[in-house]
């Protein structure tokens, strides 16, 4: 986010790891007694798009070199809806990960699974540069787990700026707000990246990791991939009766 230093961004302290799991209660290595493997859906439901499509734990955040900017906030800043600023302005809602930083998040509610098209959403605050077509962007590679134990990794290419960074989260701007009415679940209005599960050949997926590709400009406090949010676009309840 160096090209956004100069909007005020306050200057934070980078929280230690320990810090980060206690005060979201998560441990990744854990999984609980009910984790179904990755072809198990757990449910005989149809996808559908869910009334909480968010996040619901961090459960481990590694800042890296240059973090700070949203630790105020953590973690609430990135367990929302994305609060987009359009086409032409990035974000302030945003937790910043710092070079080669990671972020592990959790849905205990839903469950994120293989459907039509787009099945989740990775929301940063990437900006179109005087108006485009060329954007502002800092990428991020986004890893999918059901169990927290194995994860698979999307493919992406941050250094392809000809091709505008094939399979990476962090290359387009954000219109989903709450304040605008702009769903956050329909990836033809939402912005962000879109990611199908059928990519990694997963079936159904309850973490996302995003890790700060480190081909990212650095400022301040705000370096590297700044996370808005994430939403579920094709999802199931994981408490629903049976």
């Amino acid at each position: 986010m160096s090209a956004r230093a100069s909007r005020g961004f306050a200057r934070g302290t980078v929280l230690a790891l320990a810090l980060s799991l206690s005060a979201c209660g998560g441990d990744e290595s854990a999984p609980t007694e009910d984790d179904a493997g990755p072809g198990d859906s757990g449910t005989d439901a149809s996808p559908s798009r869910p009334a909480d499509p968010y996040a619901d734990e961090v459960v481990q955040y590694l800042p890296g070199p240059g973090a700070g900017f949203g630790q105020d906030r953590f973690p609430s800043i990135v367990l929302g809806a994305p609060v987009g600023a359009g086409l032409d302005s990035g974000s302030l809602d945003v937790l910043s990960l710092g070079q080669g930083g990671s972020i592990t998040l959790r849905f205990t509610d839903i469950a994120v699974v293989d459907g039509p098209g787009v099945d989740l959403l990775v929301f940063e605050n990437g900006f179109l540069i005087a108006g485009g077509p060329r954007a502002f962007t800092e990428r991020g590679r986004v890893s999918v787990s059901d169990d927290g134990v194995q994860w698979y990794e999307f493919p992406c290419a941050p250094s392809d700026a000809t091709n505008n960074y094939p399979g990476c989260a962090g290359v387009r701007p954000v219109t989903a707000n709450p304040a605008g009415g702009i769903s956050a679940t329909d990836p033809a209005v939402a912005g962000g990246d879109g990611f199908d599960l059928a990519t990694v050949g997963l079936a159904r997926a309850r973490y996302v990791r995003i890790v700060d590709a480190g081909t990212n400009g650095s400022a301040g406090t705000s370096a590297g991939f700044d996370l808005d949010a994430v939403a579920v676009v094709n999802g199931v309840s994981l408490t629903a009766a049976p």
